[in-house]
């Protein structure tokens, strides 16, 4: 069996995406994987590198004004380059976001991401969880409780700090981390049998 590496390329301007980032390194961890959690505001050369080596890169920011923060968007500007060599070509790619509002337009910037993603010749892997919270029975503490399917949507209420990131979207957040863990796994061994 494979060792996938996954790489969580993040953004987080006040701690609450940098809770959900480690919440999928947790999930993916757990799942079997080696595991790089990259600060794109402070990516340092040797990180590239580990993104250039990793089977699957995992996108998070928090979602600002209905899109990614400024700062992933200098990150995603600067993977120009491995745009035109390639160098991120038939990897796998999953993403998540927050904001204070339960939709807080956190789908433009999952598609932001998957838009990226498929720039660069990537494989996109979805949540693939069914949607919580949305029955007589359901609860606010049901995984995927905003009913996200193209990556993991949080919500943290603005007068919070990072302890206020919901358990649920925690909870979440590591569900993403073993799928793209499990994903990779299932990727690398298809690709060695042929």
């Amino acid at each position: 069996m494979t060792t996938p590496v996954v790489s969580i390329a993040y953004h987080s301007g006040f701690g609450h995406t940098a809770v959900l980032a480690e919440a999928v390194r947790d999930g993916a961890t757990d799942a079997g994987a080696t595991v790089h959690l990259i600060n794109v505001a402070e990516i340092t050369d040797a990180q590239w590198e580990q993104l250039d080596a990793s089977d699957a890169i995992v996108f998070g920011s928090p979602t600002y004004m209905g899109t990614a923060s400024g700062a992933f968007h200098v990150f995603a500007e600067s993977t120009s380059g491995r745009w035109y060599t390639r160098a991120w070509q038939d990897k796998l790619a999953a993403g998540f976001t927050n904001s204070a509002s339960k939709s807080g337009d956190k789908l433009h910037t999952l598609q932001f991401f998957t838009v990226l993603a498929a720039q660069h010749g990537m494989h996109w892997v979805g949540l693939g969880a069914l949607p919580g919270w949305n029955s007589s029975v359901a609860s606010e503490n049901d995984i995927n409780r905003l009913g996200f399917f193209l990556g993991a949507g949080a919500q943290t209420n603005n007068d919070q700090g990072p302890e206020g990131v919901h358990k649920a979207d925690i909870a979440t957040a590591e569900l993403l981390g073993r799928r793209i863990t499990e994903q990779a796994r299932i990727y690398a061994a298809g690709r060695a049998a042929v």
